[in-house]
This record gives C-alpha cells, sequence and structure tokens, in this order.
C-alpha cells in the first residue's frame, strides 16, 4: 500500500500535532483532560489527515455483528434483580454471553408506543425475551427485525422459538399433589393480561381468552385437577396478582380469608414459590394447618415445606441465549418434577380452623 493510499493512524496525529498518542486519545475520548488551545491542534492535524475514530456502528455494519445480545423484560427493571427466579433466568443467559465474549443489553418495555421502537433500534445480534402476552406488539417488533429471537415460557410466535416445559401438564401434576391434604382449593394465580389488575374472581368469572401464556395455561392444569377431584371449579375461589412479588401473594391471601369457611381445610394453588411464600406470610401460625404449593423449587419454598414444580430457569436462560444466537440449536425438552414434602399428618386432622 502507498503513503498515499495508507489510512492515518493516532500515531501520524500525534506526530503532525506536535504531540504525545495519550494527548490524542484524550482529545477523542476526554476532551475535558486537554487544554483548548492543544485541542483544536490535535483536532486541525486529524481532520488535514483525514483520520476518524474507529466507530462501533461502522465496525457492526462490515462484519454483521454487534457483539450484544439484547434481553427485552416486560417486567419493572429492578424485578430482574428483586425476583430470585427472574435473576436466574438472566444469569444463564449471563453464562452465555460470557462464554461467546458478548455483551447482554436490557431492553425493558412498559407498554407504550415507544417499546417498538425501543426493541427495533437496538444494537444486538439477537433477542431473548421474558414471558410475555399474546398481544404484545414487541413480538412483531422482534420478528420484523430479521434477527433470531428466543422466547421463555411464551406464547408461541412463527420467528420466535419459544424455550419452557409443559406448564398445564405441571400444574395438574402439582395440583394432583396438594388436593388430597385438604378440602377448600383456592388459587393464587399471577396476572391475566397487561393491565395487571389484581383482584378476586371465581372460575366462573375468568375471562374466555387469557393472553398471558403462563397464567393460561398453569391454570387450565389447575381446573382439570380440581374438577378431577370432585370440586366446582365454577366456584373455586381465584385471587389475581398485580405482579410474582411475595408481597402480593401476602396481599392476595388476606383478601380471600373473609371468603373461606372457617371449617375449612384450605389448599392454596400458587403459581410461583413467591406467591407461595407469601401465603405463607399471610396465614402465620395457621399455615401450619394449610397446605400451601407453589412452583420453581426455590430453596426457601422448599425450607418452608411448600409442595412445588422444579423450573430450571438458569438452563432455560442459557438455551434461551444460545438459541438467540444461533437458531438451529438443538431444542430438549424441559423436564420438571413434583417435589412433595412429607404429609405428617392426615387429611382429618387438617379440619383447624380458619379465623
Amino acid at each position: 500500500m502507498s503513503s498515499a493510499s495508507k489510512r492515518p493512524t493516532v500515531k501520524d496525529v500525534a506526530a503532525e500535532a506536535g504531540v504525545g498518542v495519550m494527548t490524542v486519545s484524550y482529545t477523542f475520548n476526554k476532551p475535558e483532560r486537554v487544554a483548548k488551545r492543544t485541542r483544536d491542534r490535535v483536532r486541525a492535524a486529524a481532520e488535514k489527515l483525514g483520520y476518524h475514530l474507529p466507530d462501533s456502528t461502522a465496525r457492526a455494519l462490515r462484519s454483521g455483528r454487534t457483539g450484544q445480545l439484547g434481553v427485552v423484560f416486560g417486567e419493572h427493571l429492578s424485578y430482574a434483580f428483586d425476583d430470585p427466579q427472574a435473576a436466574l433466568f438472566l444469569a444463564g443467559v449471563a453464562d452465555v454471553c460470557v462464554e461467546e465474549d458478548l455483551g447482554m443489553v436490557l431492553i425493558p418495555t412498559r407498554g407504550e408506543v415507544t417499546d417498538v421502537e425501543r426493541i427495533l433500534g437496538a444494537a444486538v445480534d439477537g433477542y431473548v425475551l421474558w414471558t410475555t402476552t399474546d398481544d404484545d406488539p414487541v413480538l412483531d417488533a422482534v420478528v420484523r427485525s430479521g434477527r433470531p429471537a428466543a422466547i421463555q415460557g411464551g406464547p408461541d410466535i412463527e420467528g420466535i422459538t419459544r424455550i419452557g416445559s409443559d406448564d398445564q401438564a405441571a400444574a395438574r401434576a402439582v395440583a394432583a399433589a396438594a388436593l388430597p391434604r385438604g378440602d377448600f382449593p383456592v388459587i393464587l394465580s399471577l396476572p391475566l393480561d397487561r393491565r395487571r389488575e389484581p383482584g378476586l374472581t371465581h372460575g366462573s368469572e375468568l375471562p374466555q381468552s387469557i393472553p398471558f401464556p403462563v397464567t393460561r395455561h398453569r391454570l387450565a392444569g389447575y381446573r382439570a385437577s380440581v374438577t378431577a377431584a370432585g370440586y366446582d371449579w365454577h366456584q373455586t375461589l381465584i385471587a389475581v396478582t398485580e405482579r410474582n412479588h411475595r408481597e402480593h401473594g401476602a396481599a392476595a391471601v388476606r383478601a380471600l380469608l373473609p371468603s373461606i369457611p372457617a371449617e375449612a381445610s384450605v389448599v392454596v394453588l400458587a403459581m410461583s414459590d413467591e406467591l407461595a411464600l407469601g401465603a405463607r406470610d399471610a396465614l402465620g401460625a395457621q399455615g401450619d394447618y394449610v397446605t400451601v404449593s407453589g412452583w420453581d423449587a426455590s430453596p426457601a419454598a422448599l425450607a418452608a415445606g411448600i409442595i412445588t414444580v422444579t423450573n430450571p430457569l438458569r438452563e432455560q436462560g442459557r438455551l434461551c441465549a444460545r438459541t438467540a444466537l444461533d437458531p438451529s440449536t438443538a431444542q430438549p425438552e424441559i423436564a420438571w418434577n413434583i417435589i412433595e414434602p412429607p404429609q405428617e399428618r392426615t387429611r382429618n386432622d387438617y379440619t383447624t380452623p380458619i379465623d
């Protein structure tokens, strides 16, 4: 390559301006550390030589890669760090990012029109999505981007690989394990839709369409077992929570208590361990006479004697990340198991009244 066609370097600019290489670097990256007269001289030398800083966007355009993996998160951003299961999932994504020397970009969505712009404008090589609703517009935005994507828990969308276990079958199994320990089932539900409105309802009052697939599938599994056990699903009490937080589970159970007969032996079917632990908090000492089931097999739930479902979210985070980088990644079945603590009392011992 002739000297005339050689691309100028930092050293060339430093020599032209009569300064050190570090001064050139500071001029462009930390200008506050360089005197104005010196900055002007360096920039004049760079302009004369046709020197331009390496541009990350330009590099990405040339290589077709940004070195970043986008994680689309439809919860409050702090939820990613506060919720133990969300943190496990993100740790799985981070495992792959470390292995592949990638950055991880958290892209929060708030159900606003700007969500789509934020998704399409992200400089990432692929997307990992936390479970969302069937009608979430960010799903279409991800597909339109043309970048590979994987979603934990659903929904099933063409162009996005769903990673997750069979929630309906698992819900049916965990309910079947819990129901023989009492005689009055109630359900502690995750949100039904993106409005996230908490409240009390019955099986007969549920909407015909529930756009959150995780909630929809778990309710279907509970319904199958509740009905098989001889209970009337239409009269089954359901407390819907705003978010998957322990305190929301506690508040929902406190709201349920006035509707539960005093002589009832209660079985709380909670859609997560956090909600199940909240139920325990609300019941206090009475919790010794109430059966509670949860979901995720967290250490805290196991220590509390809660019947629960294994849900390997770190494994799912890793698989989502691998799939978002390479859509041809093999998709193994996500196995689940019921963990059931010993039943120390008989069914007739679960008749202590709930105050």
